[in-house]
């Protein structure tokens, strides 16, 4: 281990009072006040380092080290991707997707029984679409959930299939925040750069679309199991069209884009332009729903989407900031040498192993706010994975997988089920539920976990890093090269 070049005043263990103070805002933020808001557990983070500083034994350096990690190659491929793939989830909710989903329902004339299952797939597409978890939620229970209470489909099951979906989309999309992290986390030793987003998420589809199979499969067995003995009684929405539907279209040939090119600056291009021709040929979209001026203030979907990845970008730049000064107190370095001196690092299968639990216990410390944990974590994924030649692929998914699986739905710390919980309020036809109601039926994360645990154990998938570049299935001498910074 190299000479550490920041030192605080009371010895290393000062150095974690930054992280720890942002927990403690985690915590506040979304257990306490039930504050959902990315640009206050910002806040936290940037006050976690103006207390940090002022134990450092070399102020200065203090500084040099948080801009060091904010200004990081990863830290700032991060903000542009977040930025643009705000544009799009901003145009696929002006658009009204998720009403084009209900107008389906109610053409089709489902039944409570096979309503859950309907909202599983349906809310997955539009999570998929917008690439954001909690944006869905907060989209599709006022929607979907309010319908299925009108039809006698089971409560708790309803607000399952909602959350699962959700989560589903968000470990699948190539345009979510966790799915841009894990990916730009991990980087290639025989090439200066960070994984690819769709060659991460072409290598995923094999676990995420395997269990959204079982989820599906069993949304269905058991809503069917729990029918209630009524047709629908009342119309889903007034404002329920088939027309939203066809921006899938654009989104659809936008992930394909993705994955084959494995260039999401293309893939937002391509989006961006056949979602906004799409949207003015169907009359969804207006020339001032894309970009104008309302009320002396500029308006559309392209300024609102850049608008409202403000707070997860400056999320972002508050926790590289805080990693720099673990990287500058040699924190990082000490917790790699650490795990791989023991057992664990001396297989792929325990690395793997290593990274599962630590990504998962991290997760836990932030409440379920896996975007936040794969920031933290993901440095040591990378240099973990990397020292057994595991491929960049491999590490984000492990790290991703886990992160987004049981650790994100934790009935105490779960933010996801704390907003489901609150979503579920304020309607007559059934009681508010509870953080432990929503648990056992938000299925997608919890079978995610257990194809996550056999895919470690098993070896599927698992692929290692050619001199190339390129993913084999069999282990290759370690590239040199300089661990991420």
């Amino acid at each position: 281990m190299s000479e550490p070049i920041l030192r605080f005043r009371g010895g290393l263990a000062l150095a974690f009072l930054p992280p720890v103070i942002f927990l403690v805002m985690c915590v506040l933020f979304f257990i306490v006040f039930k504050a959902f808001d990315m640009t206050a557990l910002a806040m936290g983070g940037f006050v976690s380092l103006l207390v940090g500083a002022v134990f450092a034994r070399d102020y200065g350096k203090f500084w040099e080290q948080v801009l060091k990690g904010i200004g990081s190659e990863t830290s700032v491929a991060i903000v542009v991707i977040l930025f643009l793939v705000g544009m799009i989830s901003a145009m696929i909710k002006a658009t009204g997707v998720a009403n084009g989903f209900v107008w389906l329902a109610q053409d089709i004339g489902l039944s409570a029984g096979y309503y859950t299952f309907f909202v599983f797939i349906a809310v997955s597409v539009v999570a998929m679409a917008t690439g954001s978890s909690i944006g869905t939620m907060f989209t599709a229970f006022p929607i979907f959930y309010a319908a299925g209470l009108a039809i006698g489909a089971p409560p708790a099951l309803l607000a399952g299939a909602i959350l699962s979906a959700a989560i589903l989309g968000d470990n699948l999309a190539p345009i979510s925040d966790t799915t841009i992290i894990s990916s730009s986390s991990q980087r290639f030793r025989s090439r200066s750069a960070v994984a690819d987003i769709g060659g991460v998420v072409r290598h995923r589809a094999r676990y995420a679309l395997t269990a959204a199979l079982i989820s599906a499969a069993l949304f269905l067995v058991i809503g069917q199991s729990q029918t209630a003995d009524t047709s629908i009684v009342s119309q889903f929405s007034a404002t329920a069209s088939a027309m939203p539907l066809f921006m899938l279209i654009p989104v659809a040939i936008m992930l394909i884009v993705a994955m084959v090119t494995r260039d999401i600056f293309m893939a937002v291009t391509v989006g961006l332009v056949l979602g906004s021709a799409t949207g003015l040929a169907t009359g969804l979209l207006t020339p001032a729903m894309i970009v104008g001026v309302k009320d002396g203030a500029l308006s559309g979907f392209l300024y609102d989407g850049v608008n409202s990845m403000l707070g997860t970008v400056a999320l972002v730049l508050s926790v590289f900031g805080i990693m720099g000064v673990l990287r500058g107190a040699g924190v990082m370095e000490l917790m790699v040498d650490k795990i791989t001196s023991g057992k664990l690092s001396s297989t792929p299968r325990g690395v793997e192993t290593a990274i599962g639990l630590g990504v998962t216990a991290t997760t836990l410390l932030f409440g379920g706010v896996n975007s936040a944990a794969m920031l933290t974590f993901g440095p040591v994924a990378d240099e973990l994975g990397a020292r057994v030649g595991l491929h960049p692929y491999r590490r984000a998914n492990v790290m991703d997988c886990f992160a987004l699986g049981l650790a994100s739905v934790v009935p105490v710390l779960s933010a996801y089920l704390f907003i489901g919980a609150l979503l579920t309020s304020g309607y007559e036809a059934a009681p508010a539920l509870s953080t432990f109601d929503l648990f056992p039926v938000t299925l997608y994360p919890l079978v995610l976990t257990a194809i996550m645990i056999l895919s470690v154990i098993t070896g599927w998938g698992r692929t290692y890093e050619a001199k190339d570049g390129s993913a084999v299935t069999s282990p290759q001498p370690v590239a040199a090269g300089n661990p991420a910074n």
